[in-house]
């Protein structure tokens, strides 16, 4: 009688044999997926302490808040609006003036040429401009910051810059003023803030306005060495059409030529910007 001789070999070669044989025939069983695992950033970060007490980083922003606030409201200086509607499509607007101080102390913008627009969807005048170029901006002065909360949450580098990164809300609502709630970058050299991401918000809702930007992007530029001054703001929201769908529209402001206000009436040269004090203090990056 004869006996099979694959009875009597060992059961591994017989795995080894039908592996090999399998690898022959054609691609064998393939192996289950690794385990899908979504990782979320926690909504409360935990970054432990600062270098040095978060309380003297905020006190020493404040100082400088105070001392870029006096020197901002000095000058006059060139500033450009444009609104990208985000579609295809699409269209744009720019308008071009001269931001200066009224006798009231309140800032206005003189446009000397219409504004350029081809727009699709939404249509915007000088009016709006106007409410656009005097919306407050995010200055957290020694005076201001007894209406806040400061949370340190971290370090980040921005282009060649080392931040601390503090979360920052209002105690209390008003419905007489509108105050800042967000983010804010500040420099570990000059302990200045270089960026802050946040809105306005008061006991009323809405942004105070009929536009549709309420989320703005904020980055600050060095100038003389000293003060960072805010030179590029960009919000991106939506706005909605007839037939209900959301299209995406896109604020950018860019302001240049800082001067001193009585630099066009003795025909003095705009500021230009001058290295900085610090190894590190540059401006940071802006977007497109």
């Amino acid at each position: 009688m004869k006996i099979s001789f694959s009875l009597i070999l060992p059961s591994t070669l017989l795995l080894a044999l039908a592996l090999s044989a399998s690898a022959q025939d054609g691609p064998g069983p393939i192996a289950p997926p690794p385990k899908f695992e979504v990782k979320r950033i926690p909504t409360e970060p935990h970054p432990g302490p600062p270098p040095i007490p978060a309380e003297e980083i905020i006190k020493k922003f404040a100082a400088n808040e105070d001392v870029m606030k006096q020197k901002f409201d000095t000058y006059d200086y060139t500033q450009t609006i444009r609104i990208d509607e985000l579609s295809d499509p699409g269209g744009k607007f720019t308008v071009t003036g001269e931001v200066y101080t009224r006798p009231d102390g309140q800032r206005y913008m003189r446009v000397d040429k219409q504004p350029e627009t081809s727009l699709k969807i939404e249509k915007y005048n000088l009016e709006d401009v106007r409410t656009i170029s005097s919306m407050p901006l995010f200055v957290l002065t020694s005076q201001e910051i007894a209406n806040y909360n400061f949370k340190y949450v971290g370090q980040e580098k921005l282009d060649q810059l080392n931040t601390y990164i503090f979360q920052v809300k209002p105690k209390m609502l008003s419905r007489k003023r509108r105050f800042f709630e967000g983010v804010i970058w500040v420099d570990d050299q000059d302990f200045a803030i270089v960026k802050s991401y946040g809105k306005l918000v008061s006991e009323l809702s809405g942004n105070g306005t009929a536009l549709p930007f309420t989320m703005f992007e904020t980055y600050r530029e060095n100038f003389q060495g000293k003060y960072w001054l805010p030179t590029y703001i960009r919000s991106d929201d939506f706005i909605k059409v007839p037939d209900d769908q959301d299209v995406p529209v896109r604020l950018v402001i860019r302001s240049k030529d800082f001067k001193p206000h009585d630099a066009q009436a003795v025909g003095a040269a705009a500021v230009p910007p001058s290295p900085p004090s610090s190894q590190q203090s540059t401006q940071p990056a802006s977007p497109k």
